[in-house]
């Protein structure tokens, strides 16, 4: 067996970086489309200031049906997207676009979920004063919600870090890659155990940052 100080390091530090990289450029886009999705579902749903059932259903089956879907089967199935959006469907470039695509509706999901925990009477107010739907939506439910939607977007972030290791699987690049190439394909259990601790470390890190914003914008 291949002893642990035979790791290439170079080969970590290049794939943690390159993970990061899929994580922070799927994590701006989704993060992007999946708050203004969100948002569109709780306005679009019944009861609410934008009432639009059609619409409401349409896009609420889209969200399920792509949160249903395993990201690898996703991944692949989207190739011809990725191969339009960003000319290749491997490394790391080739993965963000199928990052966003599945991690964008399940964040759509926990935004409608937040803002839905906001009192209806605060909305009420807001409406009884004359602010226009676009005011309510960002000086009541955005603020209110807070606390949720940054628990969104950290539960988010690290079902992505878990999304782009599985990304290896197709030749996403990034620490999953480097664990199938080297530590299952050459049997090499060292590094999997290494990439398996900075993975673990980075969701700890998330983790740690994000009940750190909820606690410091949560009222007392």
């Amino acid at each position: 067996m291949n002893m642990t100080w035979e790791i290439n390091w170079s080969e970590i530090i290049k794939a943690t970086g390159d993970t990061l990289i899929m994580l922070g450029w799927s994590l701006i886009f989704t993060f992007l489309i999946g708050m203004a999705l969100g948002i569109i579902l709780f306005l679009s749903s019944r009861g609410q200031l934008l009432q639009n059932l059609p619409l409401y259903s349409v896009l609420s089956l889209v969200v399920n049906i792509l949160r249903s879907v395993p990201f690898v089967i996703l991944m692949i199935s989207v190739f011809p997207i990725t191969k339009v959006l960003v000319h290749t469907t491997i490394g790391v470039k080739g993965a963000i676009p199928p990052l966003v695509i599945a991690a964008a509706p399940f964040l759509a999901r926990l935004v409608e979920s937040a803002l839905r925990e906001i009192e209806s009477g605060v909305i009420e107010a807001a409406q009884s004063m004359g602010a226009t739907p676009w005011q309510i939506v960002w000086r009541v439910l955005l603020p209110e919600a807070r606390p949720g939607l940054i628990s969104a977007v950290t539960v988010t972030a690290v079902a992505l870090l878990s999304y782009s290791a599985m990304s290896g699987v197709v030749g996403g690049g990034g620490l999953g890659d480097l664990a199938l190439r080297y530590g299952y394909m050459r049997f090499r259990t060292d590094i999997m155990i290494v990439t398996v601790v900075i993975l673990v470390l980075f969701v700890q890190l998330l983790q740690v940052l994000g009940d750190r914003l909820v606690t410091k914008f949560s009222r007392k």
